[in-house]
């Protein structure tokens, strides 16, 4: 099971399981929650009836007294009353009085006259100064109930002297929609807290799934040698980790790439002062003063090479160590190759060549760092220009195609041999040029970086009527 599927599972349970017992509870306590605020409420109006009852029941006259006939009227009202949405239209009291042994005297419903309800709970316990209270069914075998709660009868002319009990009566039945709906609306506000927990819980999943699964794909990417940019920073755990995991990076392709560039260049270095050396040892000996002018300039064309070498290297070194552009800007490619053609302008005069650009209608944009792309250029010029013959042409076309920016330099030089097309971007790779010179063999291995550090492409090929191309492929900003 995936660890996002898990921590989201683990995160819904937690969450459900607390929901679920907490509206549990809420529920279980609604009904008696409800019944007590209605006991409560009896227990006042029992309390009041039985004061406005206590001079009727001395006087004998409960039944046809005063008391009775207000009783009577209050009955017969219609409250017209909207409680929490739900209508009310009748008065839901039951009042019956008994006298101070318990035998019923009164009973608003004309019921219960003469029947003894001494044993009953709430006149038991009245009769003995206690809170007297009790719930019955409404009749036998039925589950609906009656909640009865009494309060005693005093003497009004000798306050103490207890002469009788009022109960009040109410079914349970009328506050059943008030409990229902309340249970109702306690499940559906649960089940959003539910819903709104799982999202919660799935956009936190998702969250920390994401942020470890970008270390995961960072991690394999280097694992497999794929020049990537660290994961974007995080001021948490795993933006830790995955800083961790971009300086172990470093630190192990740092030292496996500094042995790698201290062979190469070692090898390298060999030809060219074994050159040295040799053109050294001869000049030590008597020459003619031909000769001793061709071994010295032998030894100066090494040492450019050297240089050259170093330089380049150097170059190459701190694009390959890049695995993305520490400068982004909108670049005009239309300019920086006019900026590259001027800068070569005496290196074209010395070898008698010329520059045509066929440039696009408009202008040509992209995001990158000019300088590297200026550094690549130059030396897709310079390529062009050792190998292009006295009087010939350099053509430079900037157009855009499949939203790509395309920079092609064409010459009218010998073209590349089929044995070397697969190795031109090989580091140290050269061919020999016009005049049996050869080149670092690092130039287009900088072009290629560059092209890659810019998400683009690089390329080398012969045109079909004579000479090379190569280019650059670069995104549209």
């Amino acid at each position: 099971m995936r660890l996002g599927l898990r921590l989201f599972l683990g995160f819904f349970l937690v969450v459900g399981l607390a929901a679920f017992f907490v509206m549990r509870v809420f529920v279980d306590e609604v009904k008696p929650g409800v019944r007590q605020a209605m006991e409560s409420t009896l227990v006042d109006t029992a309390n009041v009836l039985a004061s406005m009852a206590a001079d009727d029941l001395k006087a004998g006259r409960i039944g046809q007294g005063r008391f009775a006939a207000d009783l009577a009227r209050a009955r017969a009202r219609d409250p017209q009353a909207t409680i929490w949405r739900f209508p009310k239209h009748s008065i839901d009291y039951r009042v019956t009085v008994t006298d101070a042994r318990g035998i019923v005297v009164f009973d608003s419903e004309g019921r219960d006259v003469g029947r003894d309800n001494s044993r009953w709970n709430d006149v038991y316990r009245t009769l003995r100064g206690e809170y007297g209270a009790r719930s019955s069914p409404e009749s036998p075998g039925s589950e609906r109930t009656v909640m009865h709660v009494a309060a005693p009868v005093f003497d009004p002319d000798a306050p103490g002297t207890l002469i009788g009990v009022l109960t009040v009566s109410k079914p349970n039945r009328t506050i059943e929609p008030f409990i229902q709906a309340s249970q109702r609306s306690i499940l559906r506000k649960g089940a959003w807290l539910i819903g709104l927990s799982a999202l919660v819980g799935l956009l936190m999943t998702w969250w920390l799934a994401h942020g470890i699964g970008r270390l995961g794909r960072y991690a394999r990417a280097v694992a497999a040698g794929e020049p990537v940019p660290p994961p974007p920073r995080r001021r948490d755990e795993i933006g830790d980790l995955g800083q961790a995991l971009e300086d172990m990076r470093r630190k192990l392709e740092g030292k496996a790439y500094v042995e790698q560039y201290v062979q190469s260049l070692t090898h390298e270095m060999k030809s060219p002062l074994a050159a040295i050396r040799g053109a050294a040892e001869l000049l030590q000996e008597p020459l003619a003063e031909e000769d001793r002018q061709r071994f010295a300039r032998n030894i100066q064309d090494q040492q450019q090479r050297l240089t050259e070498t170093i330089d380049k290297l150097l170059a190459l070194a701190e694009v390959e160590q890049h695995g993305w552009l520490q400068r982004r800007e909108p670049v005009d490619l239309a300019a920086l190759l006019r900026q590259a053609t001027t800068a070569i302008e005496p290196r074209l005069a010395g070898a008698r060549l010329r520059v045509e650009i066929e440039d696009a209608a408009h202008a040509v944009a992209v995001h990158g760092d000019p300088f590297l792309l200026r550094q690549a250029l130059a030396n897709l010029l310079d390529n062009a220009i050792a190998f292009s013959p006295p009087g010939g042409t350099i053509t430079l076309v900037l157009a855009e195609a499949d939203g790509q920016a395309r920079v092609t330099v064409r010459d009218r030089g010998p073209g590349v041999p089929e044995y070397a097309t697969s190795r031109v971007f090989e580091r140290f790779y050269s061919l020999a040029r016009p005049g049996g010179t050869r080149s670092s063999g690092l130039g287009l291995p900088f072009v290629r970086e560059v092209a890659r550090l810019h998400g683009g492409e690089a390329w080398l090929g012969n045109r079909e009527d004579g000479g090379a191309e190569a280019g650059l492929a670069l995104p549209l900003a």
